[in-house]
């Protein structure tokens, strides 16, 4: 028999699973409902390891799910974060063009800002650009003042504790082992204990694929590690930066370059590189795991991904392991930087949904079964747009178990 009964399950402790579990609570006060993580606390992987930037928006398609749920996000996130009092600013950011060859992609940003509606995205010259960033150097540049900076695994404690607030609980040290079906419940296992539940909602990020093959589904996409490894400014040149500055994105890529971010508690990140990880926990670069490994191995999308971007990663290797062309890199942005202004600084690992075919998933990908719902990709701006993610989950959540004639009442 299971320990532990529930209507609804949360897999997953990071800024996603816990903005569904607080809408859950809060739009089903009736509902039992838990949440599990396998780490001791919250937001210890993703969630808690990303540059804190609240994005605007202005990267995505008009229209897209993408672009609509980051606008809504971005507002929401700055009243959550006034309403409880967690550090964030308003900073602005500016793209910059550097040579003429990126003004097309400057212009088709600055298209989407507006198709998006954003506030006072404009363009500026080089002159008006040093008015905002004096040590930037660009040919151009597209200024957005609504971008903002925050920490999210703030956010996601004080999701946490709304929920328990609301009647929910959270399980810590709950790595999922195992489940199985049993009538119309999911049982699952986990390391404390086996929790039975009406409704499963998986948000296992880095291991949200490894989590549907244990609920016998087959997804069509799997799981692909990459690091993102960072500097951090000497605390004598962090004067160079005001805000955020950004290059323009290639198109072909869901990263965004090295850039410039200032930290809503002090100091200013200056990269990521982004590198294929060998672990889903891969924070060095010695970190190995031979199960991920030979999942990346045995499948077919990872070979063709490879064969696709196989000189893109070869550069991002070289910059992982010279610090001077890491330092060239940044000098586009702001020729002043010098190697030795450049402090180590921290990494994260974002779990990059790829297909059967070597795409890359850069939107959000979700598989729903018939009392399961698989969070299976999402990409930044999953933390900025986590509160309109989190009703949107719960959304599809109330669907399925209508559809089921699964009344909302507690067990």
């Amino acid at each position: 028999m299971p320990q532990h009964n529930f209507d609804i399950l949360v897999i997953g402790g990071g800024i996603v699973g816990l903005s569904a579990a607080l809408e859950a609570s809060r739009r089903f006060p009736q509902l039992r409902l838990a949440v599990l993580e396998k780490e001791t606390q919250v937001a210890q992987h993703q969630s808690g390891h990303n540059s804190g930037v609240i994005h605007s928006g202005i990267y995505y398609k008009p229209g897209s799910l993408k672009a609509r749920l980051c606008v809504q996000g971005a507002a929401a996130m700055v009243e959550f974060c006034r309403q409880h009092g967690i550090p964030h600013e308003i900073c602005g950011k500016l793209i910059v063009a550097t040579s003429e060859a990126e003004l097309p992609r400057l212009q088709e940003l600055h298209r989407r800002g507006l198709a998006n509606g954003l506030q006072g995205v404009r363009e500026l010259g080089p002159e008006q650009l040093c008015e905002l960033e004096p040590h930037s150097a660009g040919i151009r540049a597209l200024h957005v003042p609504s971008t903002g900076i925050t920490d999210y695994a703030a956010v996601c404690r004080k999701y946490a504790e709304i929920v328990s607030r609301n009647g929910g609980q959270l399980f810590t040290g709950s790595r999922v082992t195992g489940m199985v079906r049993r009538g119309r419940e999911t049982v699952v296992e986990s390391t404390r204990g086996s929790f039975a539940a009406m409704f499963v909602i998986n948000c296992a990020g880095l291991y949200s694929d490894r989590i549907v093959r244990m609920a016998g589904e087959r997804p069509q996409v799997i799981i692909i590690p990459f690091r993102g490894e960072y500097y951090e400014l000497a605390p004598a040149r962090q004067n160079l930066v005001r805000g955020l500055i950004y290059p323009v994105p290639d198109p072909g890529l869901p990263f965004l370059g090295v850039h410039f971010t200032r930290q809503v508690h002090g100091g200013v990140e200056a990269g990521p590189n982004a590198v294929l990880a060998f672990s889903r926990e891969g924070y060095r670069r010695s970190d190995t795991d031979a199960a991920d490994i030979l999942t990346m191995l045995a499948f077919p999308g990872f070979w063709r991904m490879s064969m696709k971007q196989w000189r893109t990663g070869l550069d991002e290797f070289y910059r992982s392991f010279s610090k001077q062309v890491f330092t060239q890199a940044l000098q586009k942005l702001l020729p002043e930087i010098r190697r030795e202004d450049l402090r180590p600084g921290g990494a994260g690992v974002r779990a990059q949904a790829v297909r059967r075919d070597g795409t890359l998933v850069d939107d959000f990908y979700f598989l729903q079964s018939e009392n399961m719902l698989h969070v299976c990709n999402v990409p930044s701006p999953a933390a900025t747009a986590s509160i309109p993610i989190g009703r949107a989950i719960v959304d599809m959540v109330a669907q399925a178990l209508e559809h089921r004639g699964a009344a909302m009442q507690p067990r």
